[in-house]
């Protein structure tokens, strides 16, 4: 009789795990970087974790919250803080990759315009427009740079609301202020 010869059959059970180990692995790997990528994207364009203790907006803070912030006729602490703020925002603008130059300009010289003349009735107007463009700023650096601090910028914004042209500074003290000091807040959380 004659002999049949019986071969084993090869079992495709390697090459099964082999083929779902490449697999796990390209998953793997894709997964990664995709998260790198994402969080590289986040980093450019949220700055909110990156501190920056920049001289310029702790030596504004420290003008607005010192004991030297007191509104008289003069407005000379409104025009500084006015400065002040403008160089703060326009430092915070630059290290961020943002220009604002050419608008902070103009606010700069709506501010200035307030220490000519201690008796003339359109400070508040001017410090409004100061403010709005100030607001304004901020409020473009914050969407491109912070967009967590949405809430604070709208505080401001608010801030400057507050502020009515048609009523003499002095009389309205605490609504300054309150502009200055939540300009103050949101650079505070930016630097």
């Amino acid at each position: 009789m004659a002999e049949i010869k019986v071969e084993k059959k090869k079992s495709i059970t390697p090459w099964i795990l082999l083929g779902l180990g490449i697999i796990a692995l390209l998953l793997y790997f894709l997964g990664v970087f995709d998260k790198k990528e994402s969080l590289n994207n986040d980093a450019s364009t949220n700055l909110i974790g990156v501190r920056e203790n920049d001289s310029t907006v702790l030596a504004y803070v420290s003008f607005i919250n010192g004991d030297n912030a007191k509104m008289s006729l003069d407005h000379e602490f409104t025009n500084e803080a006015l400065i002040k703020l403008t160089h703060a925002v326009d430092t915070m603008a630059v290290k961020a990759g943002f220009s604002v130059k050419a608008d902070l300009d103009k606010a700069k010289e709506y501010a200035d315009h307030i220490t000519n003349d201690p008796f003339e009735t359109t400070h508040a107007d001017n410090i409004r427009r100061s403010a709005e463009i100030i607001s304004d700023a901020l409020q473009n650096l914050q969407k491109a740079k912070y967009p967590t601090l949405a809430n604070d910028i709208s505080e401001v914004k608010d801030a400057v609301g507050a502020i009515d042209p048609d009523v003499l500074t002095l009389d309205q003290r605490e609504a300054v202020k309150g502009f200055l000091s939540k300009s103050a807040h949101v650079l505070e959380k930016m630097n």
